[in-house]
């Protein structure tokens, strides 16, 4: 029962015309710093750019992505209207007009200072107010989730909240603790700096409380798409979700250990004791578990799904599966990188193993891959699920939507396989420039030139799928019917309260951010003498 229809759709089409302007930036940046192109631009165009492109798909993208498929979630397993309709509208304007207030500067060059701020760089103060705009619409969309679980909760208190609800709440949560990290960096450590009250920064302070931020942000991203995973995933092939216990404990685990890992993105840091270190290394290898029941979980509910087609033999069952069902293609695919993008983040996260591609391109690969690649690819199935109910109108371009899919993997796969093979022979990441008639470098051309085929290849695909949501908009109408989640194969006759509810987790998450952030915070606050002078970018002072 989708309600408020127009609020969801505009939270998605402004997410994907953000994206559609990123991903463009995107394939020009690695292009220009690519053979192919002989350079002639003012790097300083290239950092704009990458700033652009890396604020856009950071912060925006995937916060109207989830915003807007809360929404539907709310609306569709509470089966009851949305309670604060007007404050939805509201966080969506916040979040739409922040995005406009930190582009702004950017584009003129007054910003350039990358998604991660990176602190000394202090760009215009209008940069992080946008920012915070951002953050602060998206809380708007947190307090709502967790409001309109409570009181139907209240009004349903002897049923479980339905999981598509809970892992949606589980994500607002998340994401409302996760963003604290980067507000309390822009707010007490750059704003100041950026509005002229002070001409110093604390940048390893500042880095500390980002790190809180930087890798948590990314499971926030990931919600959506395992939200799809268990919940769209098993209906859309006809099957039912092998496990809701197991879905749920997917989802608490992520709450719980997703947050206090970000200092393992600080190893080559002095700031941050070794010990504090190895203990973010720990939590960090905690929170492939949730992943390995997911993987586990989805693949039992394609089997249920291919058994109930007739599908038999102990691998034959793969062959039945509706291989030429968009959702069913996404998700494999999907799966597919998040294997190797989650191999890669094992790499990551072991400090001997991390100081050889430490800043190296295999970096960007890496999170290329799990955010670009196993994350956005979902976003283009939740797209396909969700548009009919949203439009009335059938979506009927499948051979259209199944090409954009593979293009898409195959561009994820041509653009970051050779950043990874790069990063290991030592090509450092944001260069603006190679000179690949170096002989140290030139070996490298190939790959570097083969990654950038493959973001034109991520374009194509890209402008294939605005393609097909617009030729949706304008398709036949239909009935789509109630937009509905999956069935667990068994459906629990009842559920522990600890699986039914955040109060116990809420607290492990933030204890754990406690004991993990708090002396490493405390101690960079007492010592003194740690400030470096302010560098401004694009100004003249």
């Amino acid at each position: 029962m989708l309600i408020n229809k127009r609020l969801i759709s505009a939270h998605f089409w402004l997410a994907f015309i953000v994206f559609g302007v990123a991903l463009v930036l995107g394939a020009w940046q690695m292009f220009v710093r690519s053979p192919l192109n002989a350079w002639h631009f003012n790097p300083e165009f290239y950092y704009r750019s990458v700033t652009a492109h890396g604020s856009a798909m950071g912060y925006v993208f995937p916060t109207l992505v989830a915003m807007g498929f809360g929404y539907a979630i709310t609306e569709s397993a509470l089966e009851k209207p949305l309670v604060g309709r007007r404050w939805a509208w509201a966080g969506f304007f916040l979040v739409a007009v922040g995005a406009v207030v930190a582009m702004i500067p950017v584009s003129v060059g007054l910003a350039s200072v990358l998604y991660t701020f990176y602190p000394p760089m202090i760009g215009n103060p209008f940069y992080y107010i946008g920012v915070v705009m951002v953050v602060v619409g998206s809380w708007i969309w947190v307090a709502l989730m967790s409001i309109n679980m409570a009181i139907w909760k209240r009004e349903n208190p002897d049923k479980p909240v339905p999981l598509a609800m809970f892992a949606n709440v589980a994500g607002s949560y998340l994401w409302g603790w996760t963003a604290v990290g980067a507000a309390l960096e822009i707010i007490f450590q750059i704003l100041p700096v950026a509005l002229g009250l002070k001409s110093t920064i604390d940048a390893g302070l500042a880095r500390v409380f980002f790190s809180w931020t930087l890798h948590a942000i990314v499971y926030f991203w990931l919600m959506p798409t395992y939200i799809a995973y268990y919940t769209i995933f098993p209906r859309a092939i006809g099957g039912r979700l092998y496990s809701d216990a197991m879905a749920r404990i997917s989802f608490i685990l992520f709450v719980v250990v997703a947050m206090p890992i970000g200092v393992h993105h600080l190893f080559a840091d002095p700031q941050v004791g070794a010990g504090f270190k190895f203990m973010h290394s720990v939590f960090t290898g905690l929170v492939a578990l949730p992943t390995l029941l997911t993987v586990f979980t989805i693949c039992a509910s394609a089997e249920i799904a291919s058994r109930l087609r007739g599908g038999r033999g102990a691998f034959g069952w793969v062959r039945a599966l509706p291989w030429q069902n968009p959702i069913m293609l996404a998700t494999a695919l999907s799966l597919v990188m998040l294997g190797f993008g989650g191999a890669g983040g094992l790499i990551n996260m072991s400090y001997q193993l991390d100081a050889s591609v430490h800043n190296t391109q295999w970096i960007t690969g890496h999170f290329h891959l799990i955010f670009g690649g196993a994350i956005v690819i979902m976003y283009f199935a939740i797209a396909y699920d969700l548009w009919p109910h949203l439009t009335g109108r059938a979506l009927e371009s499948f051979g259209l939507m199944r090409a954009q899919l593979w293009l898409w993997f195959i561009g994820m796969i041509v653009t970051t396989f050779p950043w990874h093979y790069v990063g290991i022979l030592g090509m450092p990441r944001r260069m603006a420039f190679y000179d690949y008639a170096n002989p140290a470098i030139s070996p490298q051309a190939f790959s570097v030139a083969m990654s950038a085929v493959g973001g034109f290849i991520l374009l194509i695909s890209g402008v294939l799928f605005l393609i097909v949501l617009v030729r949706g908009q304008w398709a036949a109408s239909s009935e789509a019917g109630a937009y509905r989640f999956s069935v667990p194969l068994h459906m629990p006759a009842r559920i522990p309260a600890a699986m039914n509810s955040f109060g116990l987790w809420l607290a492990l998450m933030i204890g754990l951010t406690v004991v993990n952030y708090g002396y490493p915070i405390a101690q960079l606050m007492v010592l003194k003498e740690t400030n470096v002078p302010a560098v401004y970018v694009g100004a003249s002072r």
